[in-house]
């Protein structure tokens, strides 16, 4: 199935359809966790609301209060309520433009309504993928596209995918990172740097997987690097000026210091830690052919086809 034929794009895509519609039965199965005040994976045990209220409390803070951001617990007044407690807000401040139109809506229906969306991009991260990786061949982009549409791992609780059981329980925002850093990749694949860098700075809300990222965007845009590298970095400057606000960049330090770096690595990171990383796999020949501008490896590769 190394070919594009129609039929096997036909089967690609019915593959496709049967992985989303799986993630849609562990999306039902964890919509009741939605509502549930437990720990959930929380490994302090402490209980809290779900890790969406972090989002949600945060874009209003943004507005209303951007100096306390990065406060932990409620702060009363005006601010949404997210019994009983919400969670800390620990990603750059960028990601709250993001989430402001969720305002619009009350904490619960926003909640459901970020991830409805989310479940949408699965068919774009797929079709993302296939341009990607479809000179690999459609039995290994589809190898990749499990672990990014799916991630199986059935539980008798918690649907076929833990992964993606607690991306949805805690309305997480592991899809929307995982599109926009295969967004990136597509748009430097093609042509676009300034595109790809805009989209890389908008997935580096995480940093952790946008540093992930960064090797396959700097080999994607490697013909126009300057171009890509340049909007990336002002893109993410202008994103994140709130930084700049008294109390704000102090908080985001705090934050890091004290609690940042020890955020323990939950299922539902797996979603773009995985994919990207698959993606590197894939691409291991690209990727060294790429980066040895010395020729160190010129022994070892220069027998190698690398596919343009």
């Amino acid at each position: 199935m190394r070919g594009n034929s129609r039929f096997a794009k036909y089967l690609f895509a019915m593959g496709v359809t049967v992985l989303i519609i799986l993630n849609l039965y562990t999306f039902i199965v964890a919509y009741p966790e939605t509502y549930t005040l437990t720990p959930g994976i929380s490994s302090s045990g402490s209980i809290l609301a779900k890790d969406f209220s972090a989002f949600y409390v945060g874009a209003w803070r943004l507005w209303n209060n951007p100096a306390n951001i990065y406060v932990r617990g409620a702060l009363g007044g005006m601010e949404p309520a997210t019994p009983p407690q919400p969670e800390a807000f620990k990603y750059l401040p960028s990601f709250l433009f993001v989430m402001s139109p969720f305002l619009a809506l009350t904490y619960q229906p926003a909640l459901f309504t970020f991830n409805v969306i989310q479940f949408a991009l699965l068919p774009l991260i797929a079709l993302l993928l296939y341009r990607l990786l479809e000179k690999k061949g459609l039995i290994v982009t589809f190898v990749v596209a499990i672990i990014a549409l799916l991630q199986p791992f059935p539980t008798s609780q918690w649907g076929l995918s833990l992964s993606y059981y607690w991306q949805w329980a805690e309305g997480q925002a592991k899809v929307f990172s995982t599109f926009v850093l295969l967004l990136s990749l597509y748009l430097g694949s093609r042509g676009r740097p300034y595109l790809s860098g805009i989209a890389l700075a908008i997935g580096f809300f995480d940093p952790r997987f946008g540093l992930l990222t960064l090797p396959l965007f700097l080999m994607y845009n490697w013909k126009t690097l300057r171009a890509a590298l340049g909007s990336f970095v002002g893109a993410l400057v202008f994103s994140n000026f709130m930084l700049l606000y008294p109390g704000t960049g102090i908080g985001f330090l705090n934050m890091v210091l004290n609690s940042g770096l020890n955020t323990p690595f939950y299922y539902y990171s797996f979603i773009p830690f995985l994919t990207v990383v698959s993606v590197m796999f894939v691409n291991f020949r690209e990727m060294v052919v790429t980066f040895d501008y010395y020729g160190v490896f010129g022994r070892y590769t220069k027998n190698w086809k690398v596919q343009k």
